[in-house]
């Protein structure tokens, strides 16, 4: 990974923070807020169905554009449920070493 790539999730995160509570006329963030969890929800459906269709059909950047999008709105989704990208980059460096199929029924058993 380029060194200050999880700086930029960070800065995004902060971003979204700064403003969830803003003027929904003048921020797009502080819109999905104002509309509430389902419509935070429903744009994460949006953005993982046409990250899905890149896959099956774009360019590789238009798969990265995507997914960028759903990154976003992911974010946006965490912000919302007071988390942010550590948390997620938390549980991903738990997992780290453990074999998908066992990580998978340890879930199930807790």
């Amino acid at each position: 990974m380029k060194p200050g790539l999880y700086e930029t999730l960070e800065r995004i995160a902060a971003a979204i923070e700064r403003r969830k509570g803003g003027d929904p006329e003048k921020s797009y963030v502080a819109q999905l807020f104002s509309r509430g969890e389902d419509a935070i929800l429903r744009k994460i459906l949006e953005e993982a169905t046409e990250t899905l269709l890149a896959a099956k059909s774009g360019g590789r950047l238009e798969l990265v554009r995507e997914l960028a999008d759903l990154w976003f709105h992911c974010l946006v989704l965490l912000a919302h449920k007071g988390l942010g990208p550590g948390d997620v980059l938390a549980e991903l460096h738990r997992r780290e070493g453990i074999p998908g199929l066992d990580e998978k029924a340890a879930r199930k058993k807790g």
